[in-house]
């Protein structure tokens, strides 16, 4: 598929705005290693290997290490490697935007977030998926970024639209598949919404909600696509330790062979309380650039390479 004209004049766009807004906010940009020995263990995303290492599935192993060694508000704009993952929303490299601040729960970061989106929304007032000031058209409707962003528990979201409860769709080894086919649909209109308290088995690197079985962690859907993914981080090496051995043997199960990240644990013991997300640059701009697939607004997409 060809990349429509204008898209990578809109895409450099909005590269300047997304940087504009964290640098006005005091965050250092960083540009972490693309290669590394060992990766986050997660079982459900096959990662590219590289002589011997492994191209990285998202930045956030080097950026809490960095974390952890005082550098307080940093983000990252950098390509990342998923290897069989290809589709309409779906690329095996791709852009990801990570952001990390020291201090914060996923409380401040959704209240963040809120207001990045909003205001690379003004900075591309003129992009074609934006019909007027702080209006996106998608799929034939309009979402407004100007209201305050809807919050859903995960919980009352699999009441609402799953057909079953979030506890049962766990059980059954069905949450992912409930959620893509059933919730996900239903999310974001006609406003963006969080997501948010994750099932405890479903917690990757978030930490435990105090006096709650469910975990500090949100995702961030507009118009029924997951856009960002957001932690109160883990900062228990221990704990962290347990998880990943758990990925690491379902990983085995399928024929994945995963390593403990020993230098991140050692690192994370280290860490303060933090907060963390991860968002889809290239499903940003699909969103403000008013087009259907991810192919669209990348230079070279696996087809056209």
């Amino acid at each position: 598929m060809n990349v429509p004209s204008g898209c990578l004049q809109l895409r450099s766009r909005l590269l300047q705005a997304v940087r504009g807004f964290f640098l006005t906010r005091d965050y250092i940009e960083v540009d972490t290693p693309v290669r590394l020995p060992t990766l986050i263990p997660e079982s459900q995303i096959e990662p590219v290997a590289s002589d011997g290492w492994l191209l990285q599935t998202s930045p956030e192993l080097c950026m809490k290490r960095l974390l952890a060694r005082g550098w307080p508000r940093i983000f990252q704009i950098c390509h990342c490697f998923r290897s069989g993952e290809s589709g309409r929303l779906h690329l095996p490299e791709f852009t990801m935007l990570e952001w990390y601040q020291l201090g914060w729960d996923y409380n401040d970061l959704m209240a963040e977030c809120e207001s990045f989106i909003r205001a690379v929304a003004r900075e591309c007032s003129d992009f074609p998926g934006l019909v007027r000031p702080g209006v996106l058209a998608c799929q034939g409707r309009h979402i407004d970024l100007e209201s305050t962003f809807d919050r859903l528990t995960v919980a009352e979201a699999f009441y609402r639209y799953g057909g079953m409860s979030a506890a049962e769709a766990v059980a059954s080894d069905r949450f992912d598949e409930i959620l893509v086919t059933r919730v996900e649909p239903h999310l974001g209109w006609p406003r963006p919404v969080f997501l948010h308290d994750y099932p405890l088995e479903l917690a990757s690197l978030a930490r435990k909600k105090p006096g709650a079985q469910v975990a500090e962690r949100f995702e961030l859907y507009i118009g029924g696509i997951e856009l960002a993914n957001g932690f109160s981080e883990l900062v228990d090496g221990r704990e962290q330790r347990q998880r990943f051995a758990k990925e690491i043997a379902r990983a085995a199960a399928v024929g994945l062979q995963l390593t403990m990240p020993e230098q991140f644990l050692a690192d994370l013991d280290t860490l303060d309380a933090a907060a963390g997300i991860a968002l889809g640059f290239d499903r940003l701009l699909m969103l403000f650039a008013g087009v259907e697939e991810i192919s669209q607004v990348v230079a070279f997409s696996p087809q056209n390479m």
